[in-house]
């Protein structure tokens, strides 16, 4: 069954004055954050990157904080509601390995290259065609990503405090545009180490009061495997090829469509996610940044999995005709029951903090990429400094407008987190094969990254849109749909860019300096910084660290 994207009208939350000024105080502080940071915003860099001078421990919660949107927050309770702990692939191998790549191969590449945006990499390694396609893609997924953080939010509001679902729409839009239009990255970035805290302390007080109601995890592990079966409590336990599960997706989908290529498609070039790397203050500190956040990466998972199983022993027919609360509900409903006055606000305000930090991510990164990498490349070309930062302002303002318009767009999908998901192989897959062929590949031509980023679009939409919903193959759910279209829109991309490359010219040596593994430029030889001997300011330590620790979490559900 699918999870509708609206929320029980039933779910009114019985707030008062307390719980209303807490709320006032955070925006009134995200305001303020905005106004503060105007004063360092002298240059597009300053406006677009933040000068590249923030440290390791600022970027890497921005990183994590910038994820921590309408998927993480109502998405992945109401996975956990409906398809139990299978939600952990999502963070465990569906995050934090990709997130590993990214520092210790990728961002070398990124930072010591100096580019403003991931598009631009495709501009030096590739050409023209590439560099303008994946710039379109992404400006055009940024929005409508950034509706779904609008959309979700407008929905959490209308349900819980009874605002129209158009007033927190405007509300909310209008704090984000102020605030990144005043203080560019460097708003955003410190508004979502903020965020990332109120998140926080909006979920644990769910969790822990969530956990006690139903007995503890002992409790909760027996309810639900007497309700719901042995496998709903373990991460592996009937995906077998051939099995039956909730999920619709056996290990393959779920070890190459979603571990590898929609999360590695995700992490890696996203650069709403990468931006907040790149602002870094110097190379190490970039390649720590999605190093350090993935650590509470690894945690975060229990913040929004636990809710979602409580709310499926307290209510057990969640989701189904037989009860008025759908998946999505879930978290909603754990506040109304749990929550008193006072933590009530604080978990109000927590998730408005979470989806104004998703819908930040996407608007901070679709101005940078269409200032930067369409308008000053295409349209106004060489143009003094300020005309660019008075541009990535108007654009701002234009793209807050836009994900109004495509907030309303993400209401015609049943799922959430099943929306993004088809985004993501849709867009994210085909860049993600375009960037490791070319990094990895030095014979892959010029005009390979254009054909390949077609190609793989095209065959991701072509699985999904024909294939999956004319029925030609028979896929149980959207998300399995979605993990199999990943797979053909990498495979598609792959070939399609070594057939092109085997027929057209390669670029010169000479111009791959850095762009291509075993290469070298002369900006990403960066001395270390001072007390770099430390084991948490060594990328690889940390990155292994990671995985390790991953990998170590599986164990307790896998059988």
């Amino acid at each position: 069954m699918q999870t509708p994207t609206y929320l029980s009208a039933e779910l009114r939350l019985p707030t008062n004055w307390l719980d209303y000024t807490i709320l006032g105080i955070y925006f009134v502080v995200v305001l303020g954050i905005g106004f503060a940071a105007r004063r360092s915003v002298k240059t597009s860099l300053d406006f677009f990157l933040s000068g590249r001078s923030l440290p390791a421990w600022v970027t890497g919660l921005a990183f994590i904080a910038a994820n921590l949107g309408a998927t993480e927050i109502l998405g992945m309770a109401a996975n956990s509601a409906q398809y139990g702990v299978y939600t952990t692939h999502w963070y465990w191998i569906g995050a934090i390995p990709a997130m590993v790549f990214l520092g210790l191969v990728m961002m070398p590449f990124y930072y010591g290259s100096k580019v403003r945006s991931v598009p631009e990499f495709l501009l030096l390694r590739f050409d023209k065609g590439a560099h303008l396609l994946s710039s379109v893609l992404f400006a055009a997924a940024a929005i409508l990503i950034a509706g779904v953080n609008l959309y979700a939010l407008a929905i959490v509001v209308e349900a819980l405090l009874g605002w129209p679902q158009w007033v927190a729409i405007v509300v909310a839009g209008f704090f984000v545009l102020a605030y990144i239009t005043l203080g560019g990255l460097s708003s955003a970035i410190y508004n979502e180490v903020l965020q990332f805290f109120v998140i926080l302390a909006a979920l644990i007080p769910i969790t822990v009061l969530g956990l006690k109601s139903v007995g503890g995890w002992d409790g909760l592990s027996d309810s639900l495997t007497a309700s719901r079966g042995g496998d709903f409590m373990t991460s592996w336990g009937g995906t077998g090829i051939g099995s039956d599960n909730p999920l619709g997706a056996n290990w393959l989908t779920i070890v190459l469509g979603l571990g590898f290529v929609l999360s590695f498609g995700y992490w890696t070039t996203n650069f709403a996610e990468v931006q907040r790397a790149l602002s870094a203050k110097n190379l190490s500190a970039a390649q720590r940044t999605p190093l350090i956040a993935a650590f509470p990466k690894i945690f975060i998972v229990f913040l929004v999995m636990i809710p979602g199983l409580v709310a499926a022993v307290l209510v057990p027919k969640i989701g189904t005709s037989g009860s008025d609360l759908q998946y999505n509900d879930a978290i909603p409903y754990l506040m109304e029951q749990l929550l008193p006055n006072g933590v009530l606000g604080i978990a109000v305000t927590g998730l408005l903090a979470a989806f104004m930090a998703g819908m930040a991510a996407n608007i901070s990164s679709f101005n940078t990429v269409f200032t930067t990498d369409i308008w000053a490349k295409y349209v106004v070309k060489h143009r003094e400094d300020t005309y660019y930062v008075r541009f990535g302002r108007l654009i701002t303002a234009i793209g807050v407008l836009a994900s109004i318009g495509t907030a309303f767009l993400a209401s015609s999908f049943s799922n959430i987190m099943s929306y993004l998901q088809t985004l993501f192989s849709f867009f994210n897959v085909p860049m993600f094969v375009v960037f490791i062929i070319g990094m990895f590949w030095k014979r892959a031509s010029m005009k390979s990254g254009f054909w390949g980023l077609i190609a793989g679009t095209t065959a991701a939409m072509i699985n999904y849109f024909w294939i999956y919903k004319q029925g030609i193959i028979d896929i149980p759910t959207d998300q399995g749909a979605n993990f199999v279209s990943a797979i053909a829109g990498f495979v598609a991309g792959a070939v399609v860019m070594v057939a092109v490359s085997l027929f057209t010219a390669p670029k010169p040596a000479d111009e791959l300096q850095g762009l291509v593994y075993g290469t070298r430029s002369p900006g990403m030889a960066e001395p270390p910084a001072e007390g770099d001997d430390a084991w948490y300011r060594k990328p690889a330590l940390l990155g292994w660290g990671a995985v390790i620790l991953a990998a170590a979490c599986y164990i307790p559900f896998s059988f």
